[in-house]
């Protein structure tokens, strides 16, 4: 038996058999899989990012920011974080003065005071001045029903009836709210084998949460879900897809409960190259209420939303392993379905931007 167990080490030690101590993080395999291959490295159209995110803007020097815009195609960048007051003001100015038809700026609320006297009609009129200022719509963080407190330290609930005359002065000033509510609801679900989302929790655990930190996850999208009711006069753009692009058909219950609701598709185009067909009927279906965004402003990672909405191709990688580890597959939407994602939507919902930079 001694000799036998020496003989087998000897094999081992001397084949040239690689080693298989190799974690899940660590394993990336290269397809053979040969099929067509037509990568996008600019837009077929030009298009409208409605979810972008530049927060040194009030002293940045656009030119290169522009040139890789260029490069992509994009005709204008919407960037959500523009603030309030003066710093909307200063990033305004450094706008307007250089590329005043490229940008559109959405103002924030700032929630910390809500609970104290009037709280609602000083911010609706701030926003109100921010809008002549030349904001163009309202950003709603998810801070907003996860981590926001009001002044006796109890968490603001998204449909707050305090928070009501910010979005009525939304629809009287006919500006739109883009909201992004809660995560995707993995983050919520056990962190276990089962788990999609175990290689973004693991290296992200921060990002955990549970029915206590703060509140389940149905309760917050049924907050947001009551808020939009509420408000039907309002119109909501929906970031990510009110993480509903995993259940297509819940999302169109939704969206067929609430006309006043569109969605961006920003950081879940990896959700939809999973399922082209079922992806395709629904952007056919919801032609004139989903817009293009793409969230974190990484110019390298636009190409697979090109490849994705555009293409036909089968079985290519996505960029971000931790958010998919599956392959994409391309929806080849129809050219006027894309137009309306790419631009048109968004002309029709945000007021004062530049058509001239589209098609007709």
């Amino acid at each position: 038996m001694i000799k036998y167990s020496l003989a087998l080490t000897f094999i081992l030690i001397s084949s040239n058999a690689p080693s298989q101590e190799m974690g899940f993080e660590e394993y990336s395999p290269k397809s053979t899989l040969v099929v067509s291959e037509n990568p996008k490295e600019k837009a077929k159209f030009t298009f409208i990012d409605v979810h972008s995110h530049q927060f040194g803007m009030a002293t940045q020097d656009l030119s290169a920011l522009i040139k890789d815009m260029d490069q992509l195609n994009m005709g204008i960048m919407v960037n959500l974080s523009g603030e309030s007051g003066p710093e909307l003001r200063a990033k305004l100015k450094n706008v307007n003065e250089n590329y005043p038809n490229r940008f559109a700026i959405f103002a924030n609320v700032n929630f910390g005071g809500v609970g104290n006297p009037n709280w609602g009609e000083q911010a609706a009129a701030q926003l109100d001045l921010d809008v002549k200022s030349g904001a163009k719509g309202l950003k709603i963080y998810k801070s907003l029903g996860l981590r926001n407190r009001d002044v006796n330290g109890n968490r603001i609930a998204v449909d707050d009836a305090r928070l009501d005359p910010i979005w009525e002065k939304c629809a009287a000033l006919g500006i739109p709210v883009l909201i992004h509510s809660a995560d995707p609801k993995s983050f919520w679900d056990p962190f276990d084998k089962h788990n999609e989302r175990w290689l973004e929790l693991k290296t992200r655990p921060r990002r955990k949460r549970s029915d206590t930190d703060p509140v389940p996850w149905q309760q917050i999208m049924d907050e947001q879900h009551r808020m939009f009711k509420k408000h039907p006069n309002t119109k909501f753009i929906n970031a990510h897809m009110g993480w509903y692009a995993n259940d297509l058909d819940r999302l169109g219950e939704l969206m067929d409960e609430m006309p006043n609701m569109s969605v961006g598709i920003g950081a879940i185009i990896a959700e939809l190259g999973r399922q082209p067909r079922r992806a395709k009927a629904f952007f056919i279906k919801y032609q004139d209420r989903i817009l293009f965004g793409k969230d974190a402003w990484n110019p390298e990672e636009f190409p697979t939303y090109f490849r994705v909405l555009e293409t036909a191709d089968e079985y290519f990688p996505y960029y971000k392993k931790y958010h998919a580890f599956w392959a994409m597959y391309g929806l080849d939407l129809p050219d006027e379905v894309l137009r309306k994602v790419y631009y048109k939507n968004a002309l029709n919902l945000i007021p004062g931007l530049d058509k001239s930079l589209f098609e007709n």
